[in-house]
C-alpha cells in the first residue's frame, strides 16, 4: 500500500525559500487535513452558512485512514473496517440517511478452528471456555476506571492484570490442558493488541482502559465498504476549497504578534503581562492613588492572522485553523510544525499517549482451498519471546486468517512486528503466510496466493501509525489537553488554532465516529457569533477605589 499516501520527501522547504514564495491566500478558516475530522468540520461550517474556508490535504486523495482498493472483484478496506455501534453513532446515522446501510443485514455463520503449530485442532468447547473467561477478565480491567478502586500492588497495565487472572485460572488444570488453554489466551492477547492499537497489552494503562465508551449495536459492515461514507462527506464541499497535495510544514499561530516576545503557554496567561496597558485614546486620568487603562479586544478588521505554510510553497492567512493531523504526525512533527512551539503541557500529553501500528494482510488465490463452512483459522502460537530478533518472530503476531471470500483471506498484525513487516517485499510476506497456513493446517499442498497486499500505516508520512491508545502514565486528561485550542492573545474571543481527530475525543478515541464528533465540535466553536469587544479594566493601586469611582462621569 505504498501508494496510499504521496511521499513528500525531497520537496523544498518554503520556510527557507521566502524570496520566491507565492503571495498568501486569505480566508476565514483553514482546515488542515481532509480525513473524517476535517470533512466533518467542513460540513458543519457549511451547515452554518460559513463558506469562507479552505481545506489543505497532503495526500492526493481524501479520507485519511479510510481507503479501499479492488481485490477479487470487490472493494476491500485498507483502513477503517466497521462502524462501531449504532445508538448515538453519527457515522451510522449518516450512512443510514444516505442509504448505505443494509437494514435487513443478517449475521453470517462464523465457524472457527483453533490449530496448534503441529496441525492439531483444539476442541471447540475449550475455545468457547477460554473466550468466556477472557471476556470477564477484560471486563474486570475496565471496572477500575468505572468504579475508581485500586488494582493490586505493582499491577499497572492491562497485560499484567490479565496475566494475573489467567495464571490463577490455569491453576485448576494440569498439563497438557493448561498449556493448550494458555495458547488460546495468548491468541486473545495478540488479537487485543490489534483492537486496542498497541505493541503489547503491557503498554495499556489499567486504570484507563475503561475510559473508552462502546456504543450499543455491535460492529456494522457497510455493503459498499466503509469508504462509501466518503461520498456524503465530500459531496457538498466545493473542489476549489479542497486543495490536495498541500502538505503543511508550518502553522504560525501568532504571525501577527511576532514582535511580542512571550513564553505564553497558549492560553494567554503569560502574554497579558507583556501587552501595553495604556493607549493615548482610552487612557483614563490618574485618580489619586490609582492608574487605570481601558482597552478592548481587537475588532474583526484588526485581528492578526494565522499563517499556514505548505511544502509546495503555498501560503494561507486565516483567522482560525482547525488542525486534524493524526497523533502519529503530531508525535513526529509537533515540535517543528508550530511556530511558536506547542505548549509544554500539550507536547507532554502527545508524548504520553500511544499511537499504535495495526496492519492488514490480504491474500488472493486462484482457487478456493479452505472448507466452505470454515470462516477463520486461529493460529495458537506460543508466547513471543521479546529477546528474539523481530526479524525471526514477526510472523508470530499474525493470530488468525479470516475468509473474506472463497478466494480471499485477511490477516491482522500489530506493533513492532507490523512495523517490521512494512520493510519486507510483498513476496516475502506472501511466502511466510503460506508457510504458516501449511504448518497450522498440516497441509503442504496449500497454494501460494496469486496476490498479496499489506498495509503500511507506519510508513505513511501523513499517519505514522493507526490509532490512539492510552498508555501507562497517560489518561483522559491527556486527550483533553491535546484538544485544548490555542489563543493568539488573551483578549481573543475565539481560538487561533483548534484540534480535532480521533485522538481528541476522550471516550471515542481510536474510532471514526470519535474523529467525526471532534471535527464537528471544533467547527461549532467557530460557528458561535462573535462576542462584543471585551472591555479590560486594569487598575493599579486601588487603596481608595471609592475616590477613583467618583472621578468617572456617567453620560
Amino acid at each position: 500500500m505504498s501508494s496510499v499516501a504521496a511521499d513528500d520527501a525531497g520537496e523544498a522547504d518554503p520556510l527557507n525559500n521566502t524570496k520566491n514564495a507565492e503571495p498568501s491566500r486569505t480566508c476565514k478558516i483553514v482546515i488542515v487535513g481532509a480525513g473524517v475530522a476535517g470533512l466533518s468540520a467542513a460540513n458543519h461550517l457549511l451547515k452554518n452558512n460559513i463558506t469562507d474556508f479552505i481545506m489543505l490535504e497532503g495526500r492526493n486523495r481524501v479520507g485519511g485512514r479510510i481507503i479501499a482498493i479492488n481485490i477479487d472483484g470487490r472493494r476491500m478496506e485498507l483502513g477503517a473496517n466497521w462502524i462501531h455501534g449504532i445508538l448515538g453513532n453519527p457515522i451510522y446515522e449518516l450512512a443510514s440517511a444516505h442509504g448505505l446501510v443494509d437494514i435487513i443485514q443478517e449475521n453470517k455463520p462464523h465457524s472457527v478452528v483453533g490449530t496448534l503449530p503441529d496441525g492439531r485442532r483444539v476442541p471447540f468447547h475449550i475455545l468457547q471456555e477460554i473466550y468466556d473467561a477472557y471476556f470477564w477478565f477484560f471486563r474486570r480491567c475496565e471496572e477500575y476506571f468505572l468504579c475508581k478502586y485500586l488494582p493490586p500492588d505493582g499491577v499497572e497495565s492491562v497485560g499484567a492484570h490479565l496475566r494475573l487472572e489467567i495464571s490463577i485460572y490455569l491453576e485448576q488444570f494440569t498439563e497438557p490442558e493448561r498449556h493448550i488453554r494458555n495458547l488460546i489466551f495468548n491468541y486473545l492477547l495478540n488479537r487485543e493488541t490489534c483492537i486496542s492499537g498497541c505493541n503489547t497489552m503491557d503498554e495499556i494503562d489499567l486504570m484507563e482502559i475503561g475510559s473508552y465508551t462502546e456504543l450499543p449495536g455491535g460492529n456494522i459492515v457497510l455493503p459498499g465498504g466503509y469508504s462509501s461514507i466518503l461520498g456524503p462527506l465530500t459531496k457538498n464541499i466545493p473542489d476549489s476549497q479542497l486543495l490536495k497535495g498541500h502538505a503543511v510544514s508550518c502553522i504560525r499561530w501568532r504571525a501577527g504578534l511576532e514582535s511580542c516576545s512571550t513564553t505564553d503557554s497558549g492560553l494567554g496567561e503569560d502574554l497579558a503581562a507583556k501587552l501595553p496597558t495604556t493607549t493615548d485614546n482610552n487612557h483614563l486620568p490618574d485618580c489619586r492613588s490609582g492608574t487605570t487603562s481601558l482597552s478592548t479586544s481587537p475588532s474583526r478588521k484588526m485581528r492578526p492572522k494565522v499563517e499556514v505554510v505548505c511544502k509546495n510553497g503555498k501560503r494561507f492567512l486565516a483567522d482560525h485553523v482547525i488542525c486534524t493531523v493524526p497523533l502519529g504526525v503530531l508525535k513526529e512533527t509537533g515540535r517543528t510544525m508550530f511556530d511558536p512551539p506547542l505548549p509544554d503541557y500539550k507536547m507532554d500529553s502527545i508524548d504520553r499517549l500511544c499511537f499504535g501500528v495495526v496492519n492488514k494482510i490480504y491474500l488472493e488465490y486462484e482457487r478456493p482451498f479452505l472448507n466452505p463452512g470454515l470462516s477463520e483459522v486461529l493460529c495458537l502460537w506460543d508466547p513471543i519471546d521479546p529477546k528474539e530478533p523481530v526479524s525471526e518472530r514477526w510472523f508470530k503476531k499474525i493470530y488468525s486468517f479470516t475468509k473474506v471470500s472463497e478466494t480471499l483471506l485477511l490477516a491482522w498484525i500489530s506493533g513492532d512486528e507490523a512495523k517490521y513487516m512494512e520493510t519486507l517485499p510483498f513476496d516475502a510476506v506472501s511466502e511466510k503466510c503460506t508457510e504458516i497456513l501449511r504448518m497450522f493446517l498440516n497441509d503442504p499442498f496449500i497454494p501460494k496466493p496469486k496476490r498479496c497486499i499489506n498495509t503500511t500505516w507506519w510508513s505513511q508520512p501523513f499517519t505514522r501509525g493507526s490509532y490512539t491508545a492510552i498508555g501507562i502514565g497517560a489518561s483522559q486528561v491527556d486527550i483533553t489537553n491535546i484538544s485544548h485550542p490555542l489563543y493568539m492573545q488573551p483578549t481573543c474571543s475565539k481560538p487561533a488554532v483548534l484540534f480535532a481527530g480521533e485522538h481528541c475525543h476522550p471516550s471515542f478515541y481510536s474510532t471514526v465516529h470519535g474523529a467525526y464528533l471532534s471535527g464537528r465540535e471544533a467547527a461549532q466553536v467557530l460557528c458561535v457569533p462573535d462576542t462584543p469587544p471585551e472591555v479590560v479594566l486594569d487598575v493599579e493601586g486601588t487603596a481608595d477605589l471609592s475616590s477613583w469611582l467618583e472621578g468617572i462621569k456617567l453620560n
